[in-house]
């Protein structure tokens, strides 16, 4: 009895546990049958959101369109000084003959040179600088004459030594400013050398001989014997007059080297002592002589005062600019100073470009990236005339800044990339209102800053309308 009613609870406990696995196992697979999907409706639920238009807000602003290029910074107008012959006059120095000339005082790097200023010395001697277009290409002293004679008459008469006119011709009043300048400078004028000195002596000797054989030649006729008879050691009349005519050949000739000499022969301005220069003033750039060194060659650069920035802009913006327009430059460093343009495209012709209205058809569609090559770049020149805190940067870099035009007071804009150009050529912008998108047809004005100017015809357009600038 016992044995049988065990038998009937281990019945009834081995149905309970399979009735709850049998439960367990029905909630496994329900909670699993929850979580499962099939394919489709994974696919369905990982499909991307519904593409809505980007937009961005029209806005009201005045615009400035600019031109920026980088550049760097330079002096103007290089230009190499030689000297054009010897410095002083030759004077002798034992077996060598002619003693070398030396540097003795070397260019002071970035001095500036006015007019009479000296830029250097060599064997004591100044090298002066003077304005005039005509180089210097020869000693100029008593008798010369033409175009170089005539600027340096008139560049004495600008330093206030009176040259008595300028005529073109070395006289004694252009001689007598030239010794009063050169003393005024510190320095003696280059008077007749040594060996002028002599060959002045010796044609005065050979006037005097001259005049002695004419004599001799004149007081040396025949006598007679007292028979009246001819001696046969008298020369003949014909004899004596051919002595006397060579004899005033030779003074004549003798009287002309000396007056010729006399001519040239006084104070002198050397070839290697002035340089002439188109413009004044500049200032020394780089020295290429030592003191010490012979005077061949280079031996300085000078540039002009102002300081120019070469740089380059493509050739779209080289259409806007004009010479003329004001820049602005900026270094890395935060200097800045005003400039003008000076030249475009290197060539010194001008521009006849004026500020240009950016927003063309051409410039919706490059806009949308179907545009072509880059312009080729076009060099430009910025001169800038009062330096300020630049005027020490040459070699430097430096931005360019240049307005190449403005809007009338505040206008509605919208990013260049809202800007759709149709099959017609007409320009539009799509504005989204409400659940549509709409396209109104607008004209173009100025651009800046990645904005371009835009009118629709009455309302159509107003600050704050959504513009579509992409999908």
């Amino acid at each position: 009895m016992k044995r049988d009613k065990k038998r009937q609870s281990s019945r009834t406990r081995q149905l309970g546990v399979i009735v709850g696995v049998v439960a367990l196992v029905g909630a496994g697979g329900w909670f699993a049958g929850t979580r499962m999907e099939s394919p489709a409706d994974a696919a369905a639920a990982h499909q991307p959101p519904k593409a809505e238009p980007v937009t961005v807000p029209v806005v009201q602003r005045a615009l400035t369109a600019t031109v920026v290029a980088q550049g760097s910074l330079e002096y103007g107008s290089p230009r190499s000084l030689t000297l054009a012959g010897t410095v002083g006059a030759s004077e002798e120095g034992g077996e060598g003959g002619a003693a070398a000339q030396r540097v003795t005082k070397v260019p002071a790097r970035d001095s500036e040179l006015k007019e009479g200023s000296v830029l250097m010395q060599v064997s004591g001697r100044p090298v002066i600088v003077l304005r005039g277009a005509v180089p210097m290409y020869r000693t100029i002293g008593p008798g010369s004459s033409g175009d170089d004679v005539r600027q340096l008459q008139n560049a004495l008469n600008r330093l206030g030594f009176a040259t008595g006119g300028v005529t073109g011709t070395y006289g004694q009043g252009t001689a007598s400013a030239v010794s009063r300048w050169y003393r005024s400078k510190g320095y003696a004028a280059q008077e007749p050398s040594t060996a002028d000195q002599q060959q002045l002596g010796q044609l005065e000797t050979a006037v005097s001989d001259a005049q002695l054989a004419l004599l001799t030649a004149q007081g040396s006729g025949g006598g007679t014997k007292n028979d009246g008879e001819s001696e046969s050691e008298s020369e003949s009349d014909e004899t004596r007059a051919l002595q006397i005519k060579a004899a005033r050949k030779q003074l004549q000739l003798a009287n002309s080297a000396l007056s010729a000499f006399k001519a040239a022969y006084g104070t002198k301005v050397p070839a290697g002592e002035v340089i002439f220069l188109p413009e004044l003033p500049v200032r020394v750039d780089k020295v290429k002589v030592r003191a010490g060194d012979a005077p061949d060659g280079e031996v300085a650069t000078v540039t002009s005062s102002d300081v120019e920035v070469q740089a380059v802009v493509p050739g779209a913006d080289a259409g806007s600019l004009r010479e003329g327009m004001t820049v602005r430059v900026t270094t890395p460093d935060g200097k800045e100073a005003s400039g003008v343009v000076s030249e475009i495209g290197g060539s010194g012709s001008k521009s006849d470009g004026s500020a240009a209205k950016a927003g063309t058809s051409g410039d919706a569609e490059g806009a949308e990236g179907s545009g072509g090559e880059a312009s080729a770049p076009v060099p430009l020149k910025i001169t800038i005339a009062k330096p300020g805190p630049l005027a020490g940067g040459a070699g430097g870099a430096a931005t360019v800044t240049i307005k190449v035009g403005a809007s009338k007071g505040k206008v509605l804009a919208v990013p260049v990339a809202a800007i759709r150009t149709s099959a017609d050529g007409k320009a539009r912008v799509r504005v989204q209102r409400d659940e549509r998108v709409v396209g109104i047809e607008v004209d173009l004005g100025i651009s800046a800053d990645g904005l371009v100017e835009v009118k629709a015809d009455g309302d159509a357009l107003r600050e704050g309308d959504a513009v579509v600038v992409g999908q």
